[in-house]
């Protein structure tokens, strides 16, 4: 179905993988657009509850862009690059109903990062390296890499990164916060598969009301904690809340389907 990324779904984990190897699995047009559609599928399957991006290969989860794209653009082609990149895929992975997880296996740079960044959350294998290389370029990151990255590791250590091209290596961005584990390479996706196996047992519409609610922490046309209110009472208006308190009072598993 895909020309640049391979996909499998297993005890609904919907695992996408970025199928460059040879070009590091730099983002072109094509892996954004598909990438786009892979994530709709995310949005409509109801057999997904969650999912996992990474990247083919031991060296890279995405190094990139790929940047013989950039030299016919002016002003107005690549402030319309951005805009679109946000708009059909990096605004709609933090968006998500259901978490998407990014599992970085090696070099995550320029648009990698911000794809990494994009995600609900990210692990790490202990050979990845994380970086915003653009000023090398003459340019800034367009996917959200200054709004993201100074999100999660602050606006001091997102600005000495920006501005200086540096990258981290994996134990650097644990201790940033960037990522919330380090694991050997062999076991990144393993790692990854356990916490969602876990996440994918609680309720969903939960599930998607902290996913909104969290993401209302960043949105300035927004009031937090009026959404975390409004999320709080939808729930209490779901037959899962109804299962789950049941069940906790009788002291036995929830079966959540969902409504």
């Amino acid at each position: 179905m895909y020309s640049t990324l391979t996909t499998e779904l297993s005890t609904g984990i919907f695992i996408i993988t970025i199928n460059r190897p040879d070009k590091l699995n730099a983002l072109n047009k094509v892996v954004i657009e598909e990438l786009s559609l892979a994530i709709e599928e995310i949005y409509t399957r109801s057999e997904i509850k969650s999912a996992i991006i990474t990247g083919s290969g031991q060296k890279a989860f995405v190094a990139g862009a790929d940047i013989n794209e950039f030299l016919a653009l002016n002003a107005a082609g690549g402030k319309a690059l951005a805009q679109k990149g946000q708009d059909i895929l990096f605004t709609k992975i933090e968006k998500s109903p259901k978490p998407i997880v990014a599992a970085v296996n090696g070099f995550a740079l320029g648009g990698g990062c911000e794809l990494a960044m994009a995600c609900h959350f990210r692990l790490c294998s202990d050979t990845a390296k994380f970086g915003q290389p653009e000023v090398n370029l003459g340019l800034i990151p367009g996917y959200g890499g200054t709004q993201r990255l100074t999100q999660l590791i602050g606006k001091g250590r997102a600005t000495e990164l920006l501005l200086t091209g540096n990258m981290i290596d994996a134990n650097t961005a644990l201790q940033y916060g960037l990522v919330n584990y380090v694991v050997p390479q062999d076991e990144l996706l393993n790692k990854t598969r356990s916490l969602l196996d876990i996440i994918n047992t609680k309720a969903p519409l939960a599930i998607t009301a902290v996913i909104k609610a969290v993401n209302a922490v960043f949105d300035e046309t927004k009031n937090g904690f009026d959404v975390e209110i409004n999320e709080f009472g939808k729930c209490f208006g779901t037959a899962d809340m109804k299962e789950g308190a049941t069940a906790f009072l009788e002291k036995r598993k929830a079966n959540f389907i969902g409504k």
